[in-house]
């Protein structure tokens, strides 16, 4: 089942018949725009009640944002790219022992998005790891290269902590208590996501991931510096997000969605590859834990504005994205009150 690997093959010529989306389904990237205004947010301001506004501001309008001076240190985004590349690189039978299309599985090297599922596949390999407590899962992880262990481990506390701090600047936005989403989300999970979209001979034709939601609280995705695919859905206009130097994207998960009475808006998000350069990103993904129950605080409800979404449990939630297409209509809507 490996050999399902892109980056197993050295050059693609065409693209495969079982790549190629139907017409009313593609990228249409000449119809893709840059927005300038993207929100950018700097986190070493001193002025917390800013920084919140900010935040807030964004996730009313965009439902993601980019952050500089997020304290993870430089050197280690670049080393957690190299090391990224590095895995992809290695050889056929050396990848091949990491394969699964488990989608239960905490460790896997796997290919498009539900590879069992799809009729259609997306143009990306992935590693998925768990990454919360390090010490149940950095044993199954990869020993090859051989500081894959030392460096994604240092990367993943370090932006498990930016997480927390961007719970509570969200948690402050929305006038809740600054520990309010990071404790009703309970112990969270952390999972991790190192996607490879190789050159693609017809990016017109296909997707790295096609337009979708993210089923977790917060996702915070550090890009590829050289490669632009990360694309966002404003208005009904797809816009580019182009690489900011040492800056990470965060996305609005679901469950923020719900827990904010649908102030803040979890944001449909797409990939599309590139027919001249390989693109590397790294998504970790903050999840409640199994048995958090999702619920809008009492302080968003009123008489004017009811609970959009009933009560429900993160582990209810994610087994029915998981059974799904991931370009379905949006899950929460299974979940309206």
């Amino acid at each position: 089942m490996a050999d399902q690997l892109l980056s197993t093959v050295p050059h693609h010529h065409s693209l495969p018949e079982n790549y190629i989306r139907p017409e009313s389904q593609r990228p249409l990237l000449a119809e893709v725009i840059s927005d300038a205004h993207i929100p950018v947010v700097d986190l070493s301001s001193p002025d917390k009640s800013h920084v919140s506004a900010q935040i807030g501001d964004a996730c009313r309008s965009y439902g993601f944002f980019q952050v500089l001076n997020h304290g993870v240190p430089v050197e280690l985004m670049v080393k957690m790219m190299v090391i990224a590349l590095e895995f992809f690189r290695l050889p056929r039978e050396e990848k091949a022992k990491h394969y699964s299309d488990d989608p239960a599985k905490k460790m896997r090297l796997s290919t498009s998005f539900n590879i069992r599922k799809e009729t259609v596949h997306n143009w990306r390999d992935y590693l998925r790891l768990h990454c919360y407590p390090l010490e149940d899962y950095v044993p199954e992880w990869p020993s090859n290269p051989s500081s894959f262990k030392e460096v994604v481990s240092a990367y993943c506390k370090e932006v498990r902590q930016l997480g927390f701090q961007l719970l509570g600047a969200i948690s402050l936005s929305l006038g809740l208590e600054e520990k309010y989403m990071e404790e009703v989300l309970g112990e969270q999970e952390q999972h991790m996501a190192i996607n490879y979209y190789p050159k693609c001979p017809q990016p017109q034709l296909t997707y790295g991931l096609p337009a979708h939601t993210d089923p977790n609280a917060l996702t915070i995705l550090l890009q590829d510096p050289d490669v632009s695919g990360l694309q966002v859905l404003k208005h009904g206009q797809w816009i580019a997000v182009h690489p900011q130097p040492h800056a990470f994207v965060i996305n609005i998960g679901d469950q923020l969605q719900a827990l904010s009475n649908g102030r803040y808006k979890s944001v449909w998000h797409r990939a599309v590859v590139n027919s001249e350069k390989e693109r590397m990103s790294i998504a970790s993904f903050l999840c409640p834990c199994n048995c958090a129950i999702i619920s809008p605080p009492e302080k968003l409800i009123s008489e004017a504005s009811p609970a959009m979404y009933r009560s429900y449990t993160y582990e209810e939630y994610y087994k029915k994205f998981w059974s799904r297409n991931l370009d379905d209509e949006h899950c929460l809507e299974l979940f309206r009150s």
